[in-house]
């Protein structure tokens, strides 16, 4: 969904090694990252001996090099044992993610032309960049080579935390509508949040639905009403709630062009409904889609989770209660939400419907906009998230939707999960204060979140059982 990645990488030498092994290091790694999905970003191998840093001189070069190309990452490669004070100097300003990689020594090459020390000189530029306050990523194995296929993966959930950690330094949600009084599960502190760059942008309903009567552009509306239907099943809707949908999905990409907003949580309910007449479900799953999250009932902080999933994972993310039992099985439970769920995530097309709760309280018509679906079977990741004193607070895991049946009467998008010890999990959920919300993303991506959140971010994690 995003960009391809660009990768600076630092090659580190000592005098005394064999320098002839960094050149076999340049193609090899440059491969790796390639390999990954990425673009491997190399400093002009002559401005430098063997095109490494082994000298204050030469870090000074690379830092300069580094904040000229402006890359996503830096993949610190090491041939040999590296000078870590020439590495510290080079990284120390990145600003960026650093995957710090050393190659492996080989049996029966140990002699002095050939023997590599990458091993112990790998520990040496941790030790430095932590007294530095240099911010690394590292993974086992100690050592490893670039065209190692772990290695490959490496590569790739690198990516996922450098999409993170970049995205999330600063980014802006826009909260459409105040707080349903009801909610106070979705209560959050705007403050806390800006310690950590998030801004929030408040958006009266008012102003939507003045902006919606506003709306003058038959064709656009058209697009809109044409993009419903390439969604999701709209074979029942009323033409006058698709037109609402319609109008109102170009307020909000109105919104999203004006605040440069990354993500969104909108006051669903009920409002919407009653004074204007339709459920902005499918526009949720649609943008959603597009790689902008949208949280239902004005659940900012984890609409916040769903774009750090989104960009962990490199594809959509959704927001879903913790809902029902799944029969007698203590580690399945039923995952629900009326039907904000992007395409991506479905079995199928999925149906658009009238709400039955807003039809049942407030009269037929106003409800329309739930997809009704299931959830494609897979491996995902979940997290959601708190203020709390100031802080910001996570937790996240994974668990696998399940090809298991659901009654066809059952409302809404939904699927079965399973999720290892999960009762002990929704304890610790429940007692450390969190929401009965969750967002989701298919995929094993806790990894990622975690090394971004706790090494680079400074989010607060709650372990689960």
């Amino acid at each position: 969904m995003e960009k391809k990645l660009r990768f600076a990488v630092f090659f580190g030498n000592r005098g005394f090694f064999p320098g002839e092994v960094v050149a076999s290091a340049r193609k090899e790694m440059s491969q790796a990252i390639i390999t990954a999905g990425f673009e491997p970003v190399l400093m002009d191998e002559h401005l430098t001996k063997f095109g490494a840093v082994e000298s204050m001189e030469e870090g000074k070069k690379f830092a300069s090099f580094v904040a000229r190309e402006q890359p996503d990452g830096v993949v610190l490669c090491l041939p040999n044992f590296g000078d870590e004070t020439s590495a510290a100097i080079a990284c120390r300003d990145a600003g960026v993610p650093i995957l710090i990689q050393a190659y492996p020594d080989v049996a029966g090459e140990m002699d002095f032309s050939h023997r590599r020390d990458a091993f112990c000189g790998k520990l040496s530029i941790m030790d430095v960049f932590r007294q530095y306050g240099i911010p690394f990523t590292v993974d086992v194995p100690h050592v490893i080579h670039p065209l190692d296929d772990r290695f490959i993966q490496q590569l790739r959930d690198f990516g996922g935390i450098c999409r993170v950690v970049n995205n999330m330094r600063r980014c802006t949600v826009g909260a459409i509508g105040a707080r349903t009084s009801a909610f106070k599960t979705v209560r959050y502190d705007e403050i806390a949040l800006q310690k950590y760059g998030i801004t929030v942008e408040t958006i009266d309903l008012s102003d939507l639905l003045h902006r919606v009567d506003a709306i003058d552009n038959a064709l656009a509306v058209g697009q809109q009403i044409d993009a419903l239907k390439k969604f999701t099943d709209c074979s029942n809707v009323p033409a006058e709630a698709l037109e609402k949908m319609a109008r109102l999905r170009l307020v909000i990409d109105q919104y999203r062009e004006e605040l440069d907003l990354d993500m969104i949580a909108i006051r669903c309910w009920n409002e919407l409904e009653v004074f204007y007449g339709c459920a902005p479900c499918a526009i949720a799953g649609m943008l959603g889609d597009l790689g902008v999250p949208v949280a239902c009932e004005v659940d900012v902080c984890n609409a916040i989770m769903m774009y750090a999933l989104k960009l962990a994972s490199d594809s959509p993310a959704t927001l879903l209660d913790w809902n029902n039992n799944a029969g007698e099985d203590s580690d399945s439970c039923i995952l629900f939400h009326c039907g904000p769920v992007p395409s991506a995530m479905l079995t199928a097309k999925g149906k658009m419907v009238e709400h039955p709760m807003f039809a049942k309280s407030y009269g037929a018509g106003c409800g329309f906009g739930p997809v009704v679906d299931r959830l494609k079977p897979g491996v995902f990741t979940f997290a959601s998230s708190k203020t709390e004193n100031g802080e910001f607070v996570t937790y996240f895991g994974s668990g696998s939707v399940l090809d298991q049946r659901i009654e066809s009467d059952y409302f809404g998008t939904s699927g079965v999960v399973h999720i290892d010890r999960l009762q002990q999990k929704l304890l610790s959920i429940g007692r450390n204060g969190f929401r009965h919300h969750v967002a989701v993303t298919y995929g094993s991506v806790s990894h990622v979140l975690k090394e971004a959140f706790e090494t680079y971010l400074g989010y607060s994690i709650v372990e689960l059982p």
